[in-house]
């Protein structure tokens, strides 16, 4: 069991945000798991993704479990999510798993309208309670297929008036969960440019017998890495086309990704437990490690990485809710 502020994820599993949880039929087959300790949606627009399926697919490689998928966000609003959200709570009244609505949003006035959206189906729900909460945020910063908008993750600083919201929001209501999907970074740089800017969110205590407090609860990295290609040949020998998705460039996962994954769950969890870190309110951090999780093996690795909590898409993708049994059972 790992805990992330309000919620409580036992086992510490879950899918992370993939277009393999888009929709009611499949968020209420991965709740209903017992294998995972927690679910998060796909990642969800005010108004929801103009999506194209001969544009936004995945595909497979061949010989490795790898994919590269050129999805954007999910065709479905914020509005379907929070209804299906109730959907699912209100049909397992007694189960305390919580569900991680993923969203993004470009500016403030929107992300506000979704994070009040959110806290009012949790005071809908009565879920503002200390410990017990089964509703979570997550700030997806990293997808890297969105024409023209790069990931705001490698852009750090850039990404402040969006956090100052979510802050905000954490300040007036201590019991909201909140925490950030960010993109595989390769450089000690972009590590630090995200401890600084967490670090500047702080929450300075300000009675006696208190500390440090980040409004933010946990980090999920890694997301996929984009302007990755692969060949048609490598997914489906003797096809036609060229390239293995339509726009040839795309976000990889899987066992490709697998090594730089570990990479940014050990780095970061390095970087959160140093003192000066730990006195800036941020050692409380929990990180979900996603990045190849492909099988128990993997899954152990992240562990030792120094993942709190494990998640996985690719796998969901090749074999179902089963995935999730793959990876958690003894």
């Amino acid at each position: 069991m790992v805990a992330l502020n309000s919620i409580e994820i036992d086992p510490p599993l879950l899918n992370s945000s993939c277009a393999w949880s888009s929709d009611l039929h499949q968020l209420t087959d991965l709740y209903e798991s017992p294998y995972t300790g927690a679910i998060t949606t796909r990642t969800a627009t005010l108004h929801g993704f103009k999506e194209d399926t001969a544009v936004h697919t995945v595909a497979f490689a061949a010989e490795t479990l790898t994919t590269l998928n050129s999805y954007g966000y999910s065709p479905h609003p914020l509005s379907d999510y929070l209804a299906w959200v109730e959907a699912i709570l209100t049909a397992h009244p007694s189960v305390t798993k919580p569900i991680i609505i993923s969203i993004t949003a470009s500016d403030v006035t929107t992300l506000q309208s979704m994070v009040d959206a959110i806290q009012e189906l949790r005071g809908k729900l009565v879920d503002k309670i200390p410990g017990s909460s089964k509703i979570a945020i997550e700030l997806n910063t990293s997808c890297p297929n969105i024409p023209s908008s790069p990931p705001s993750g490698y852009t750090f600083q850039s990404l402040t008036p969006l956090l100052r919201v979510l802050a905000s929001a954490y300040v007036q209501d201590p019991t909201l969960t909140v925490g950030l999907k960010l993109p595989p970074y390769t450089y000690k740089g972009q590590f630090t440019e995200v401890i600084a800017g967490l670090t500047s969110l702080t929450i300075s205590a300000t009675a006696p017998n208190t500390v440090n407090k980040s409004p933010f609860a946990f980090l999920t990295c890694t997301n996929t890495l984009g302007n990755s290609l692969l060949f048609s040949d490598q997914t489906a020998p003797g096809a036609e086309e060229s390239f293995a998705v339509p726009t040839a460039l795309g976000g990889l996962a899987g066992q490709a990704l697998h090594p730089l994954a570990l990479g940014n769950v050990f780095t970061f969890k390095q970087m959160l437990s140093t003192e000066e870190a730990m006195g800036a309110g941020l050692g409380g951090i929990k990180v979900i490690g996603v990045g190849g999780v492909t099988s128990k093996a993997a899954a152990e690795r992240m562990s030792k990485a120094g993942a709190d909590a494990i998640g996985c898409a690719t796998l969901l993708g090749k074999e179902g809710v089963h995935a999730f049994e793959i990876l958690g059972k003894d």
